[in-house]
């Protein structure tokens, strides 16, 4: 397969200032990229970004069930660049807002008009003792690495048993609702093999709540009670011992008081950090992450930088369909200043979380920055639904790949646009 009309940049040949530099070519450093192609034009935008294979990530989930394969979440990175888009083929070394120049691992320095970041977080599963090295073990998976994914589903098929065990960290993560969607399904997967029987489905996790909003969470709560499925709030996961298949939580409202599990199978959602670029550079705040103004995405002291997606600080669940609701408001932002105008549209907070409580069922939690309900259609969201989990499964893949990244699909409410489209 051929791309077409994408320049390679290599740091002899580089154009060294752009009017918009984006960093990062995930969901949002994509997105953008479209976006600022067509409000200023191809050649006056680049885009930083090592990684050759692109994921979406959402599907994971599914991958780690056994309901999709690896292959299905992965495009190339030079097949989804806007066309006329400059590529620059490294990884961020170092942001100077000062300056307005960011120098990159081979060591080229590129100065910029305006910075969109977008360099997403990291995960830290080495602040768990004994990981990673505990995956070469079996019984151990993570859907949130393309390298551990597919173990999750391998622990699963090979589940006899005793306790399969699902954990949350101390910390912020990308899609809150994960965790337990991939523990849903495990218990969903064993009922169909006949094994739930010989089975504890054990959930731990460091939060005091099983989901942040109390309209969803209700209804995960009666779900759990009728799957008999065992939750342990404030229970975080610290050691993993692969070669006896024991994991050791400690007590987070009783600090020293610690707690082993054996296990059957593992599932590890690691501790999440912002990006360490940012970390150590003047955009982060008090703790790493990018320090936006929460309502126009643009900088606190910066006003010619500006963030999207899970490496900012805003106070929402960090999720695709916030990267889409982001976007939207980002690029109007952007085009206001671009004018010496004032930016007019604010983002709210609006997030969503395809909760996948089944291999055919979804509960479509929408909401804002208060935790409030954002819900796109005339029926009541917190309800296990079939038509949810196609759309998760088929719909939103697609837009995904055709809408999103184009910078055609956005905006508040992204769903509420599917439903449009269905109605015309």
């Amino acid at each position: 397969m051929f791309y077409f009309h994408q320049p390679f940049l290599s740091p002899a040949s580089a154009k060294q200032h752009y009017k918009m530099l984006v960093l990062g070519g995930g969901t949002g450093g994509i997105a953008m990229s479209s976006r600022m192609k067509r409000l200023v034009g191809a050649e006056n935008v680049a885009l930083v970004e090592p990684s050759e294979i692109h994921y979406y990530q959402p599907i994971w989930t599914l991958v780690g069930a056994g309901a999709k394969t690896v292959a299905s979440s992965s495009r190339p990175t030079a097949s989804l660049m806007p066309s006329g888009v400059k590529w620059v083929k490294s990884k961020v070394q170092e942001i100077n807002p000062e300056t307005n120049t960011v120098r990159t691992a081979d060591g080229t320095e590129i100065s910029y008009e305006y910075l969109i970041v977008a360099l997403g977080l990291e995960l830290h599963y080495e602040k768990i003792k004994g990981l990673p090295e505990g995956f070469e073990h079996p019984k151990i998976g993570s859907n949130y690495s393309v390298q551990t994914v597919e173990k999750t589903w391998k622990a699963l098929q090979d589940f006899k048993e005793g306790n399969a065990v699902f954990t949350f960290p101390n910390t912020p993560v990308k899609c809150a609702g994960a965790p337990q969607k991939i523990m849903y399904l495990s218990d969903a997967y064993l009922r169909k093999t006949g094994k739930r029987a010989k089975a504890n489905v054990i959930y731990n996790t460091s939060l005091p709540v099983i989901f942040g909003v109390k309209k969803y969470a209700d209804s995960l709560w009666e779900i759990v009670k009728k799957r008999d499925l065992q939750i342990n709030l404030r229970h975080n996961l610290i050691e993993v011992r692969a070669d006896k298949q024991e994991a050791v939580f400690e007590n987070l409202d009783k600090p020293g008081e610690t707690k082993v599990i054996e296990y059957e199978m593992l599932h590890v959602t690691p501790p999440m950090g912002p990006s360490s670029v940012i970390k150590g550079s003047p955009l982060a705040d008090e703790i790493g992450w990018l320090d936006l103004n929460k309502e126009t995405l643009q900088h606190t002291k910066y006003p010619n930088v500006f963030g999207i997606g899970d490496c900012t600080n805003l106070p929402t669940s960090k999720t695709g369909a916030a990267v889409a609701a982001q976007s939207a408001v980002l690029s109007r932002t952007i085009s206001k200043i671009l004018k010496k105008e004032k930016p007019d549209k604010k983002y709210d907070g609006y997030t969503s979380c395809p909760l996948v409580t089944s291999y055919n069922t979804v509960i479509l939690a929408e909401f804002d920055y208060n935790g409030q309900p954002l819900e796109t259609f005339p029926f009541n969201q917190a309800k296990e639904r079939r038509l949810m989990y196609h759309m998760k499964t088929d719909v939103m893949p697609h837009l995904y790949w055709h809408g999103l990244l184009r910078g055609l699909w956005g905006g508040p409410g992204p769903y509420r646009k599917i439903m449009h489209l269905g109605m015309k």
